[in-house]
């Protein structure tokens, strides 16, 4: 069911961006227009049928071996879409960040997952958004605004292969495509303990404690530095720090 998975996984890597991919995606014809005026949505869409029969079991999963652990769900607008930023750490972080939301999350994932049979079919149906991973689209750009000015939740992973370590590491800039010209709220998410429970090395999830910590979106004046700076480098420090910091969050949760 994971759309994201690493480079050690060729069938399954996430998607990024690279700066070469920036400089191959056509996103001067993308025009800002599109994210110059925030939408708000009364009703954001709704899981379709077959996220929910996923939910349901994983959810029971979350709640028992795994023992999963949300907090600052109250962040989230749930009038208007937003662009989850988040830590890679294990095959099933798309499903634990997502799982215990109310809203379907829409990735971005690789289009050569869409020609496998049967997976191709179940991301089309879960909201994934196909991308190349030589080359940076225009038209998955454009789809991924489109569906954070409808009302959809975006998520992608800045770090572009899971940890190997347990740590957040350097933010690659491909993120930066969306974050520039999308008005939406942007959300720093952090994710811990993941990579216990299914390391990379592994293929079994072992029994254990996951916390999803999702935290404040970036201030006005951070969005002005993400929308008006040309410092790439500057921009993914910025964007790792607060996810960083939510991960250092985890701690504080009362058990």
């Amino acid at each position: 069911m994971n759309p994201l998975m690493d480079d050690t996984h060729n069938k399954s890597a996430p998607i990024a961006f690279s700066e070469a991919n920036q400089s191959q995606c056509p996103t001067d014809s993308i025009s800002a227009s599109n994210a110059e005026q925030p939408t708000l949505i009364l009703k954001p869409p709704q899981a379709n049928l077959l996220w929910r029969l996923v939910r349901v079991p994983f959810w029971l999963f979350c709640k028992s071996w795994v023992r999963l652990r949300v907090v600052g769900r109250e962040h989230i607008d749930s009038t208007r879409g937003g662009l989850f930023l988040i830590n890679h750490q294990s095959f099933l972080d798309p499903l634990f960040v997502a799982v215990f939301l109310g809203r379907p999350v829409s990735y971005l994932a690789r289009d050569n997952l869409f020609r496998i049979p049967v997976i191709g079919w179940i991301l089309r149906k879960t909201h994934v958004i196909p991308i190349s991973r030589e080359a940076a689209r225009g038209g998955s750009i454009r789809l991924a605004l489109e569906r954070l000015e409808s009302g959809f939740l975006v998520g992608i992973f800045p770090e572009g292969t899971r940890t190997s370590d347990g740590k957040v590491g350097d933010f690659r800039p491909g993120f930066l495509a969306l974050a520039r010209r999308t008005q939406q709220p942007i959300y720093p998410v952090g994710i811990v303990g993941a990579d216990r429970v299914m390391p990379r090395s592994s293929n079994w999830i072992r029994p254990g404690r996951v916390d999803i910590i999702f935290g404040a979106p970036f201030t006005p004046a951070e969005l002005n530095q993400l929308h008006d700076s040309n410092d790439d480098g500057a921009l993914c420090r910025l964007a790792r720090s607060r996810v960083e910091a939510c991960t250092q969050q985890s701690s504080l949760i009362v058990k």
